[in-house]
């Protein structure tokens, strides 16, 4: 990916059955207060509305370089490695990341 300015990092999370409180928890309690002591920009995070497996992150970043950066310091952070890894992935079945420009400039029109 170029390095052509902001970037949103959207990560939905496929959860254990019947985890998603702790999970939540564990966001709203930790993972989302260390975000941002890392300086990373958090637009959105919670459970869907659709259903009780699943859960979003959206992150925003000045550039692909610096999110990877920030996310490489965050996720390789003693702090991160020590309290939450295990115990957060024990709660994930599955994730996805998709990053795309923050930019409005691709011709698209929201529809709301």
């Amino acid at each position: 990916m170029e390095d052509r300015g902001p970037v949103l990092d959207i990560r939905t999370y496929k959860l254990v059955a019947g985890k998603r409180d702790e999970f939540d928890r564990i966001v709203r309690e930790h993972s989302l207060p260390m975000l941002g002591r890392y300086g990373i920009a958090v637009v959105a995070a919670g459970p869907s509305l659709q259903d009780d497996d699943h859960y979003v992150l959206i992150r925003s970043f000045v550039s692909p370089d610096q999110r990877r950066e920030q996310l490489e310091r965050f996720y390789g952070s003693d702090e991160w490695l020590e309290n939450y890894d295990g115990p957060v992935m024990e709660l994930i079945e599955a994730y996805h990341t998709v990053v795309l420009p923050a930019s409005g400039d691709r011709g698209l029109t929201p529809r709301l």
